[in-house]
């Protein structure tokens, strides 16, 4: 169905998944879950108009890229040439920057019951980043769970991080402070004061870091050490378990990426996105911020002739 039509013109659709326990709408603007209903409980944050996600999003169920998180300075170098790219967060390049895949229409390549394919041409020097993208994402909904299966190639070298930045509240509503998470994860990236990591792959433990056993996201989220609460990078064992204590609703996160970005809704106001402090929290399935500029972590570079592919699923048994 139509969601509107975007100020320069381009048609933005509407699709709905349903498998009788589960609801999921999926816009073709920024590849954008717009609500993810299980049991009849929408359990991420959306709006209802087009005119929202333009003038008001914080990314609310986007996908992001061409390069997910932060890129320190805007800049990074590859096969010894320099590169440029617009910086919006400070001193640093976020999400993709202003133009990022987050900001586009998606073409709906291909629509089932149960899954919605959409694809995205990034030229090359779209936002400064080298090569033709060509990038799709399927939203699968299965019996328990909406799968996410990304894909890119590229025609000239490049670098890509790809994430979807749902904010997730199983109870519907409230802050998600009482929310109890688990993470399977002995490291974590601490960060400079522009959430830059430093290259450091530090442990969690006796840290308010540590989620390898089940912890309230509000317990420890006012640690100093956090710097106003969670938005870093967890070094991935295995999976993520999110329990709404009230519900008793369950949200396991696997994936195939390497990290994952805890973000607690810490700059969400009630002003400027219609939703307050902690309204939601978000598990970016990705790999590691910076990446570019630390040739320690595992790379994001894509070559011609290689295919990116990756997998992360939201089950709720």
């Amino acid at each position: 169905m139509n969601f509107g039509v975007t100020p320069s013109g381009e048609q933005v659709e509407r699709h709905v998944l349903t498998n009788g326990r589960m609801r999921a709408s999926i816009l073709s603007y920024g590849a954008i879950l717009q609500s993810l209903e299980v049991s009849g409980v929408d359990v991420v944050l959306g709006y209802t108009a087009l005119g929202d996600y333009l003038t008001r999003s914080r990314y609310f169920g986007a996908v992001v890229g061409r390069y997910g998180n932060r890129i320190a300075g805007g800049r990074f170098t590859l096969d010894d040439v320099p590169y440029e790219l617009p910086v919006n967060n400070g001193p640093n390049s976020l999400h993709g920057g202003p133009g990022g895949f987050s900001n586009r229409v998606w073409r709906v390549a291909g629509v089932s019951d149960s899954a919605v394919t959409l694809a995205y041409v990034s030229a090359d020097g779209e936002e400064g980043y080298p090569g033709t993208l060509t990038v799709s994402l399927t939203y699968t909904l299965t019996e328990d769970a909406l799968r996410l299966d990304y894909r890119a190639t590229t025609d000239a070298p490049t670098v890509l991080n790809l994430t979807n930045h749902s904010y997730f509240n199983l109870a519907g509503d409230g802050d998600i402070l009482k929310h109890v998470v688990r993470i399977d994860a002995g490291r974590y990236l601490p960060v400079d004061s522009t959430k830059i990591p430093t290259g450091e792959l530090a442990p969690v433990a006796g840290t308010a870091f540590d989620f390898t056993t089940p912890y309230e996201v509000g317990a420890r989220i006012d640690d100093p050490l956090l710097g106003g609460g969670y938005d870093h990078c967890y070094v991935l064992n295995g999976g993520i378990e999110v329990l709404e204590p009230v519900s008793g609703r369950v949200m396991e996160v696997s994936t195939t990426e390497p990290g994952v970005q805890f973000y607690s809704g810490n700059m969400l106001d009630g002003i400027a996105t219609a939703y307050g402090t902690h309204a939601g929290l978000c598990l970016e399935t990705q790999h590691f911020p910076d990446s570019p500029n630390q040739a320690h972590f595992p790379s994001t570079v894509l070559r011609p002739g290689e295919e990116f592919t990756s997998t992360t699923s939201y089950r709720f048994p």
